[in-house]
């Protein structure tokens, strides 16, 4: 893995040590998951559609969050110049390639989570370390 980072030649601290760091900035930030989910899962929607299903996000920070994935070029922003005018937003073919990725994660989620939350309790006291 390493020897890619280097042959690129461009990257420098955290994403010499981890080439995926880029992208987990842009598609693990706070909103943005939910978001691309719920755009790849249920198609195109209105801003209002969008806020409702994603749930507890606010306005400003669905526009900020939709602002930053339009320009990373994972949605795609349709204005419909009508009375009243309308705007709806959709999953990019780009977007789209990130299915894969969270159908992996929720798998791992449902295979894993139980034994992370046991190692929490474990690690917090609350349950007593197994022995071999």
């Amino acid at each position: 893995m390493g020897g890619v980072a280097r042959e690129a030649g461009q990257r420098s601290g955290p994403e010499l040590a981890c080439p995926i760091s880029p992208v987990l900035d842009i598609v693990f930030s706070r909103w943005t998951t939910p978001i691309l989910w719920t755009l790849n899962e249920y198609g195109r929607q209105r801003f209002v559609e969008l806020q409702r299903t994603v749930g507890t996000i606010t306005p400003k920070v669905l526009t900020q969050r939709l602002r930053q994935m339009e320009r990373d070029g994972l949605v795609i922003r349709t204005y419909h110049p009508e009375v009243p005018p309308r705007v709806e937003y959709e999953i990019s073919a780009l977007g789209r390639t990130l299915a894969p990725v969270f159908a992996a994660l929720s798998r791992w989620s449902a295979e894993n989570l139980a034994e992370v939350e046991r190692a929490r309790r474990q690690f917090d006291g609350e349950v007593p370390v197994q022995k071999g």
